[in-house]
């Protein structure tokens, strides 16, 4: 999957990826990826339910090493 942006949240805890992806999706053109990477498990269902309420779309998320990689679209 090709990002257009790498968000780094490893080693942060919650609420901290949400606030980083938040602000991160701000600099994105509509249609745009953005992929995050996260050590936190809080983050797959915080950043799955963030994605649907704020009218993006999570379009894959896996988990590589103990990291948790998020890739989410710009709505």
């Amino acid at each position: 999957m090709i990002a257009n942006k790498i968000l780094d949240a490893k080693g942060l805890a919650c609420p901290m990826p949400i606030v980083k992806t938040k602000k991160a999706m701000n600099d994105l053109e509509t249609g745009q990826v953005l992929e995050i990477h996260s050590t936190d498990k809080g983050a797959k269902n915080d950043l799955a339910a963030w994605a649907k309420s704020s009218g993006n779309e999570l379009l894959d998320h896996k988990e590589e090493d103990g990291v948790l990689k998020f890739w989410i679209k710009k709505g």
